[in-house]
């Protein structure tokens, strides 16, 4: 620790003698760092004042000395997103979100940027890359035809990305460009001078009232019969279910807090996670139906615990499989799939149960605040734009009560007396 902090000591004394002022009014330091291409180059960095330009030098020369290399202008852009998804992205974002970064950049970036060099990027590049996205079948491009049924039979399946997918390959590019601006290795994001286009929220197909009280009927003797209620009525999330523990559930209060989701993660399989914002780690009031049916699925889990004997790993998960263990979210669909089929419903996702939740609240006129907070989004917005297919209907009922409130009753065929005369 002494060795360490004599070494950052000798470094901010060395970035403090590099450091001098220029004509513009800044302060400009300079120094050698590693790069990502295993060379030496000299590094800028400048500040509004003396103590902001040394300090900026002084963490990237220490960051250097740890063997933490730094982008260059020079390497190619399949080297940078390495470096950056290796190094940096790593740190800031979670490990499901990190994962699918790096899926994105390697089977849409890189090979079609990959070779071109990061200073030589351009805004014509960034689009032709979204273009090309957009227009050409994946399945041709990738290879993604083994069978030999279309493509590789020369009988193109037109296979495209949607717009969706498109428009997060964008923000994975301009994240990663964005780094490099910060670090003073580009002069400017060339990414966000290329619009992507907002896609239209993907429409959802939320059981209806009828419908929701059909799948609990049916979920009736299901031992997950507690989830599939839970859902229903707060609109959880699916690893937001999983994920809780018993000290998370006040029954006797009925409240419920969500603090950790369960993920599979490539690294550490089932694990739970921190929640994706600070809205989404939230405190929601259980309904009544809920702390019954939670209260049932304890007596069940105990019943099943002492079946197993020795076999039960004790994990505090309210949702277990019978000997105790997480479940894994992909045997949730599969069960939901299942209960779907059984109780004559057409096929939906689990995770339209959420937008089931949402819509009905919305069609009993709670207001969009409410249902914000219930559901954890971060913004009021996002909840708005998710259900603005509710709002249609909500208008048709409002028109319709105006239009009760200003039609004559039958007794009532003068009009009222004004209050007051306007001039």
């Amino acid at each position: 620790m002494g060795d360490r902090g004599g070494q950052v000591q000798c470094v901010s004394r060395h970035a403090a003698s590099l450091a001098r002022p220029r004509k513009d009014g800044r302060w400009e330091a300079a120094g050698y760092i590693l790069t990502t291409s295993g060379t030496r180059k000299r590094t800028r960095v400048y500040g509004t004042t003396w103590k902001e330009a040394v300090d900026k030098l002084t963490e990237r020369m220490a960051a250097s000395n740890r063997g933490l290399p730094a982008p260059a202008a020079d390497c190619t852009v399949e080297v940078y997103l390495r470096h950056w998804l290796d190094n940096i992205a790593v740190h800031q974002l979670r490990e499901t979100t990190h994962t699918r970064y790096r899926t994105t950049a390697r089977l849409y970036i890189t090979p079609i940027l990959g070779r071109k060099k990061l200073g030589r990027l351009t805004t014509k590049d960034v689009r032709a890359l979204l273009d090309q996205l957009r227009t050409q079948c994946q399945c041709c491009t990738r290879e993604l035809d083994t069978q030999g049924l279309c493509c590789s039979a020369e009988v193109c399946c037109g296979k495209r990305l949607s717009p969706l997918t498109v428009s997060y390959v964008h923000s994975v590019l301009k994240s990663a460009l964005q780094h490099a601006v910060r670090e003073d290795e580009l002069p400017r994001n060339v990414a966000r001078n290329v619009p992507a286009g907002t896609p239209r929220p993907k429409r959802t197909e939320p059981l209806t009232a009828a419908e929701a009280r059909q799948l609990l009927q049916a979920a009736e003797d299901h031992r997950l019969h507690a989830l599939f209620d839970l859902a229903l009525h707060t609109g959880l999330r699916k690893g937001e279910m999983l994920g809780l523990h018993w000290t998370d559930l006040d029954l006797n209060g009925g409240t419920a807090s969500v603090r950790r989701p369960l993920q599979r993660t490539s690294s550490r399989g089932l694990a739970t996670l921190p929640t994706k914002t600070t809205s989404s780690e939230r405190r929601i009031t259980l309904p009544t139906a809920c702390i019954r049916s939670l209260q049932e699925h304890r007596l069940r889990q105990e019943q099943e615990r002492a079946a197993v004997g020795d076999k039960w790993q004790e994990g505090g998960y309210v949702f277990t499989t019978p000997t105790g263990r997480p479940i894994d979210p992909t045997n949730l669909t599969r069960a939901f799939t299942t209960l779907l089929h059984h109780a004559g419903l057409r096929r939906i996702r689990f995770h339209d149960l959420r937008h089931t939740a949402a819509t009905l609240l919305l069609e009993q006129g709670v207001e969009l605040v409410v249902i914000k907070e219930l559901l954890g989004h971060a913004h009021i917005g996002v909840t708005a734009t998710v259900y603005a297919h509710v709002r249609p209907r909500l208008q048709r009922q409002a028109i319709d009560t105006l239009g009760n409130a200003l039609s004559p009753t039958d007794g009532d065929h003068d009009d009222p007396p004004a209050a007051a005369i306007v001039r």
